[in-house]
């Protein structure tokens, strides 16, 4: 739902304006002064503002500037009876969405909101980087404006511009890799390039070759010195993704040389020294991998000094269509097909379903759907999700410790959280229809989805 900021200071038009748009399902924030109505916004995940010209204590031109600082993405309507050219002009400078004068018409009030929060679900973007990154398959951004990813935005932010070890914790498919290059091209070392190793693709017997490079004749095969990843990031990054898979034989030299920033290259006995920053990325639970003898618990804490957890994509709904959007967009362009959309019964498909690729999995379906689809408009069977009760995640884990007892609630939890997310599915989100099919009443399946989180 899109949450609307009401700051006008007469009661009885502020009351109009929320019944009008309550009617047109928007949630309201509302109040009469500048300085609550900022609060409002700082605190509140807001996504449009209609606010009045002349406010007490701070009057509308100068609240939409604090709302800019903060968040220029957001549309800011003013609304006025005092209004002018020059104020008009003022706003517009500020990039305030439009400029309104009482009395208002509703249909015209409607038609610019709506209007506004259609293009600010196209646009907003948590970019950690504001400029595109160059990927393999053209630019690619970090996009969304769930507070989930905000939060993680924000410490890469905090962090990035300084050298300390970076831990990015996720599901695969999250964008691991996108937050590692965001921070690295936001760092002082962006002017080198960004290294990247992929700890589960390189057999164990070959890692320490690929990671600290060989001298000639260290092994059958070896007929020239190897320079390893870590000296070809020298004054770089070096992104270890999934690190969890690193061999158990190499993790202690791979701790000596996170604690001295000194290797010696297999074969060889020269020590030497590297100005290497590492972001290292995992899908597991390493302090699981710890407790099971899999990963060394010391290089575990060397590595995790700033985690950063990157949310799976059913933990930020508001994200989907605008990703959605976003790879609709690229893969028109680049399959050279004309302006595509996604009809009504799709989004309700693609905002219900659980994604347990995560954004990769989306990419790769509306890829597909692009190219299936016959005409401007996507349909459910283009993108062909086909959701079963055994292909929901559930994220839950049973323990030796627990008694049958608890083991058996659990079970229960899992298999309510799979035919819940199966039914919604099949009923393209419609919660009414659900509970029918699930034979329970509305309010019980309101209180199991908020419990679950699905």
């Amino acid at each position: 739902m899109i949450n609307v900021l009401v700051v006008e200071d007469k009661e009885s038009f502020r009351q109009y304006l929320k019944e009008v748009l309550k009617k047109n399902n928007y949630n309201i924030f509302d109040t009469e002064s500048g300085k609550e109505g900022l609060d409002i916004f700082t605190n509140n995940n807001i996504d449009i503002v209609l606010l009045d010209l002349r406010l007490p204590g701070k009057d509308g031109i100068a609240l939409a500037k604090e709302i800019k600082k903060i968040d220029n993405t957001v549309p800011v309507i003013i609304i006025t009876a005092y209004g002018t050219v020059d104020n008009a002009v003022t706003a517009m400078k500020l990039g305030v969405y439009d400029f309104i004068e009482k009395p208002i018409d509703p249909d015209r009030l409607l038609l610019l909101v709506n209007r506004a929060s259609r293009e600010q679900q196209l646009i907003r973007e948590n970019i950690i980087l504001r400029e595109e990154l160059t990927r393999r398959h053209g630019f690619s951004r970090i996009i969304g404006k769930s507070k989930a990813l905000a939060d993680a935005a924000m410490l890469a932010k905090k962090v990035a511009r300084r050298d300390t070890t970076v831990l990015i914790l996720g599901e695969s498919g999250t964008g691991k890799e996108l937050f590692a290059q965001a921070i690295h091209d936001m760092s002082l070392r962006k002017e080198n390039p960004f290294i990247a190793v992929n700890c589960a693709a390189i057999p164990s017997e070959l890692f320490e070759n690929e990671l600290f490079g060989s001298e000639k004749g260290a092994f059958t095969g070896a007929y020239k010195r190897k320079i390893g990843t870590v000296e070809l990031a020298d004054k770089s990054t070096l992104f270890l993704d999934e690190v969890g898979s690193m061999p158990n034989a190499l993790q202690s030299k791979f701790l000596r040389f996170l604690q001295e920033k000194t290797f010696t290259r297999l074969g060889g006995e020269e020590e030497h020294s590297v100005d290497v920053r590492i972001i290292a990325a995992t899908n597991k639970e390493l302090h699981r991998e710890v407790e099971r003898g899999n990963f060394r618990d010391d290089l575990y804490y060397r590595l995790n000094i700033f985690p950063i957890h990157i949310p799976p994509l059913r933990k930020r709904r508001e994200d989907i269509l605008l990703l959605a959007e976003y790879f609709i967009s690229t893969y028109t362009k680049e399959l050279r097909k004309g302006k595509m959309k996604f009809a009504p019964e799709t989004r309700k498909i693609l905002q219900n379903y659980r994604w347990p690729g995560n954004v990769r999995e989306l990419q790769n379906i509306i890829e597909r759907a692009v190219i299936l689809a016959d005409d401007i408009m996507i349909k459910p069977d283009d993108v062909g999700i086909k959701e079963t009760l055994e292909g929901v995640e559930d994220g839950i884990e049973l323990s030796e410790s627990m008694t049958l007892k608890e083991a058996a609630a659990v079970g229960k939890r899992i298999a309510e959280i799979k035919l819940i997310n199966s039914v919604l599915i099949k009923t393209g989100g419609n919660k009414s229809q659900a509970a029918k099919l699930l034979k329970m009443s509305y309010k019980t399946l309101l209180e199991r989805i908020k419990e679950y989180g699905l």
